[in-house]
């Protein structure tokens, strides 16, 4: 049984019913297979579940698609129910922002200001500012967030340290179609031909991975973007795993940004360099 509520009243209540260990995976709607795939790992290892659903205007910027982000919230909500979600906590803006946009918000410091951080600014203030809101609204054990928005998973994790937060942050891969491309809630926009254009971001990345050293992982992911017409590339980076860089040796992190057609679309693969590659 899936309860679903839409205040923060109703939601402690819930939460004061339930027994064990909270476990939170935070959505913005437009639910797919990457979701459900949080939710089943959530459900493996806690007592309780709950998914919030809630489009957060704090990070999307003036010329971003916060009107047009999809709102499914009914499908939404039977997707949770097969995965035996026990709570939905689908939010209006001002049950989350009851003072309007809040005066005090999250501040990602110098990594919010690299490769997201400096396509999209103010993105991670109010992506950091709405997680910590949540955190604390369903009083969570665990939260999951997919590797897919790695640099959101990274900084989350390093709020989490920094602010000592008592809250494991678990990381899934990312789940992705058949031909590679990564899940995501904005694949919905593609015309074919663009969704045949946007395989060529998860083969860069398939392929640059399969080399060791940095120079040669870069040029080969390199040059499958610029062969696609279709992909026009805002970054591609490789970086540590803490996001730091560049790297010479040992885990590293290959990520991309690019637009295809209007779709804005990211994805990362992790990898291994080695000196004597």
């Amino acid at each position: 049984m899936t309860d679903v509520v839409h205040t923060r009243t109703d939601l402690a209540t819930n939460l004061a019913a339930g027994a064990g260990e909270v476990a939170v995976v935070m959505t913005m709607g437009a639910l797919h297979e990457g979701h459900r795939q949080l939710m089943r790992v959530a459900r493996e290892r806690n007592a309780f579940v709950v998914v919030t659903i809630f489009v957060n205007p704090l990070q999307f910027g003036p010329n971003e698609d916060y009107a047009k982000y999809p709102r499914t919230l009914a499908v939404d909500v039977e997707a949770c129910r097969a995965e035996g979600v026990d709570l939905v906590f689908a939010p209006d803006r001002d049950e989350v922002y009851p003072d309007g946009r809040p005066q005090v918000t999250m501040n990602p410091g110098p990594l919010g200001e690299i490769l997201e951080g400096a396509s999209r600014p103010g993105h991670f203030s109010g992506m950091l500012t709405v997680v910590q809101k949540l955190l604390l609204l369903t009083r969570a054990d665990r939260a999951y967030f997919g590797e897919k928005d790695f640099q959101q998973l990274t900084l989350i994790r390093r709020m989490v340290r920094d602010l000592e937060l008592d809250v494991e942050i678990v990381g899934v891969p990312t789940v992705r179609e058949p031909d590679g491309l990564a899940l995501s809630s904005r694949n919905r926009f593609l015309s074919p031909a663009e969704r045949r254009a946007a395989g060529a971001l998860s083969q860069a990345l398939r392929e640059g991975a399969t080399h060791r050293d940095a120079e040669s992982v870069l040029r080969t992911a390199g040059k499958i973007l610029a062969d696609e017409p279709g992909v026009r590339v805002d970054y591609l980076a490789l970086t540590g795993i803490d996001l730091s860089g560049p790297p010479i040796e040992g885990p590293a992190r290959l990520l991309v940004a690019a637009k295809v057609g209007a779709t804005r679309l990211i994805d990362n693969v992790g990898l291994r360099l080695a000196t004597d590659a």
